[in-house]
């Protein structure tokens, strides 16, 4: 009788990555439940209170790059251990300002430190340790931001109403110093010699990736730039997270503005986190039914219907339809695009690319919320900043037609 395989390892580093995913990203989501806090407690316009998160969004552009780059060179165990040490230390420094450039400082830059590099390095883990059906680790791995939002907006709204913005920053802080370092014991870099895959494939002696057909041979950061697939992805990142993080920061402020209490605009925004893990779970299939292209496209423009909703929005059942829309969609499109930069670019050197890639990710993050809160301190609305976002989905899934993956011979895809 045949011996029975073990567990794959790779799937244990798959859900290690999910849980560092899931805090990390429910501290970065989770501006949006402090800010009507920090504008009241500061005097400040929105412009000015969406300005801290960006500056914290350009900052994670510096460093998804350069925990990709580490990554890449000295494995993922060090990446993380600072990420926890920084992440813990930023909060805790928040939790004290008394000045603007405090903020700037002690949330910005050092949080960025903290959780910049947190979609780099470990969706260029997911890949790595996956050969055939990518998409579902990298699904799984994405569906922390989802898991994160599910969690952290209540937690936040609690924290907030029960003991203030500062202690909520404080006992955050705390949390992260003791449980994101642990999680590094739990990684390790990709296999290099024989091993079993969970597609019960055999990994070759002298390359742990084999490549499947048509696709390229690992092309170097370099190699990668001189491509027009590097450049339509990255105004995909740019694209999808201007509209993505636009949201974020300014759903619950929005619904607060129609009247809504910050629990019941909490629950929005875990309404927003579920629908973001249903569609991560439910993209491996769809992929598989329409085509990986064929997919994101899709994706793409049930975003931009969606944020033409959110603009006409006024009540609070059409928020929670908003966000099942936006959260299926996004939830769907994220991990579709990360598994295409991987079957265009090979893995060899994808924590670095990512992370460069990530540069649009971060610069779309930072317009996005600063363009929504500057509409809104000079229209006294956010129409115009959700039609905004809804034409820059379109243009994402025009950008995504544009791609070209390994094998391409001319339409049809």
């Amino acid at each position: 009788m045949r011996k029975k395989e073990r567990l794959y390892y790779g799937w244990i580093v798959i859900m290690d990555c999910l849980f560092i995913g899931i805090f990390c990203f429910g501290v970065r989501y989770s501006y949006g439940m402090f800010f009507k806090s920090l504008q009241q407690g500061f005097g400040w316009s929105r412009t000015l209170t969406s300005g801290v998160f960006s500056s914290y969004m350009l900052f994670c552009c510096l460093f998804a790059i350069l925990g990709g780059f580490v990554q890449d060179r000295y494995g993922p165990r060090i990446v993380i251990i600072l990420m926890g040490l920084f992440t813990g230390i930023s909060l805790i420094l928040t939790s004290y300002a008394h000045s603007p450039w405090h903020l700037f400082i002690g949330y910005s830059l050092l949080l960025a430190m903290g959780t910049g590099p947190t979609y780099t390095v470990t969706m260029a883990i997911a890949l790595k340790w996956f050969v055939k059906r990518r998409v579902l680790p990298v699904a799984i791995v994405g569906s922390g931001s989802g898991f994160g939002l599910l969690a952290m907006a209540p937690i936040a709204a609690y924290l907030i109403n029960h003991y203030g913005w500062q202690q909520a920053y404080f006992m955050i802080g705390l949390v992260a110093l003791f449980i994101i370092p642990p999680c590094s014991l739990f990684l390790k870099n990709a296999p290099n010699a024989v091993v079993p895959l969970p597609d019960q494939e055999r990994a070759a002696v002298t390359h742990p990736y084999p490549i499947k057909k048509n696709e390229p041979e690992d092309f170097s950061l370099l190699q990668a730039i001189k491509t027009m697939n590097f450049w339509f992805l990255f105004f995909i990142w740019f694209l999808y997270s201007f509209c993505f993080h636009m949201v974020l920061t300014h759903l619950v402020p929005y619904a607060m503005d129609l009247g809504i209490s910050s629990m019941k605009a909490a629950t929005i925004v875990t309404s927003l986190g579920i629908a973001i893990i249903c569609g991560r779970l439910l993209v491996d299939r769809v992929s598989e039914a329409m085509g990986l292209i064929q997919a994101a496209i899709t994706s793409a423009i049930f975003m931009a219907g969606a944020m033409l909703l959110l603009a006409e929005g006024n009540n609070l059942w059409l928020l929670y339809l908003f966000a099942a829309v936006f959260g299926l969609s996004f939830g769907g499109l994220d991990p579709l695009v990360t598994v295409l930069i991987g079957n265009v670019f090979g893995l060899c050197h994808i924590g670095v690319i990512i992370g460069v890639l990530a540069g649009g990710f971060a610069a779309g993050a930072a317009v996005g919320p600063a363009l929504a809160g500057y509409i809104f301190d000079v229209s006294g609305k956010y129409f115009f900043a959700f039609l905004i976002g809804a034409v820059s989905m379109l243009l994402a899934a025009l950008s995504i037609f544009e791609v070209r993956e390994p094998g391409y011979r001319g339409r049809p895809r």
